[in-house]
């Protein structure tokens, strides 16, 4: 794999598209033409040789050119969109939009990233060592299109809504998560190894969410079915005891979350349901 190193000039603290970053418009192209590539930085338009150094080398297809980016872009929104192949490396954290609609390849954050990570991605795999922001995996406000394939691994917290109007594919988050997870999910698994604000699953219609921290209660627009000894999420198993429920009932919902009864002995009550 060939590889593009990215490397700013100084600090970017206005807003950037940097939607044209990514190995589907880098490969092929020499390093000419991609200095020359324009975007928008605040309301003004540069070219991407005024805010990188930019070196390396350009593959022919999109699968074999790597991008690793040494600076600060917080501020920069959709790099990696659209993204078919090929490898995003930050070596610090990542800004918006990162990946979204990205449909393979693989995107690397070796710090946190902001909001809307994954949206809409159909394939590929985003993973991030920091933490999240909300709407991981997210759809935007009216359009009903989250996250429909691919994996995105988050190793520390992320906000709220993730996985919202999810369809496929699956998010692992190694952390915490705020309200509203998997909200308005239709297919796919969501895993949250740390802890929930609240209100899993609000209107799902299918898919899992499997939680083995704590959440303070469950929808009463959920039915409690079972008591399960394990549950299962993307290819990980997890043996323990776990109560199941079924729904969101409000939308004639058949969507299941796990929730570990060892994590949330609050939630024992449900129990005599099954007597």
């Amino acid at each position: 794999m060939k590889e593009i190193l990215l490397k700013a000039k100084s600090d970017m603290p206005f807003p950037a598209d940097g939607g044209l970053i990514s190995p589907d418009v880098f490969a092929g192209k020499a390093l000419g033409e991609i200095e020359a590539l324009s975007l928008l930085l605040g309301n003004k338009e540069r070219q991407l040789r005024d805010l990188f150094e930019v070196s390396g080398e350009t593959a022919d297809a999109p699968s074999d050119q790597a991008i690793r980016i040494e600076a600060n872009v917080r501020s920069f929104r959709e790099i990696g969109k659209g993204m078919t192949g090929g490898l995003i490396l930050f070596e610090g954290d990542a800004g918006f939009n990162v990946g979204e609609e990205m449909r393979g390849g693989t995107i690397m954050v070796k710090g946190g990233a902001e909001a809307w990570l994954g949206s809409s991605m159909a394939g590929g795999l985003i993973e991030v060592h920091g933490d999240a922001g909300n709407q991981v995996g997210a759809s935007y406000r009216g359009r009903g299109r989250g996250v429909s394939g691919g994996t995105i691994l988050v190793h520390g917290n992320a906000g709220y809504e993730v996985g919202s109007w999810m369809q496929g594919g699956f998010i692992h988050v190694m952390g915490n998560v705020g309200q509203f997870s998997g909200t308005h999910m239709k297919e796919g698994e969501i895993l949250v190894e740390g802890s929930s604000e609240g209100r899993l699953g609000a209107e799902m219609k299918g898919g899992k969410i499997v939680l083995l921290g704590k959440v303070s209660s469950v929808l009463p627009s959920f039915t409690f079915e079972e008591i399960r000894n394990r549950a299962t999420a993307g290819n990980k198993e997890f043996r323990g005891k776990f109560y199941m429920f079924r729904g969101d009932i409000n939308e004639d919902g058949a969507g299941r979350l796990f929730i570990s009864a060892e994590a949330n002995p609050h939630l024992q009550f449900y129990e005599k349901f099954l007597e």
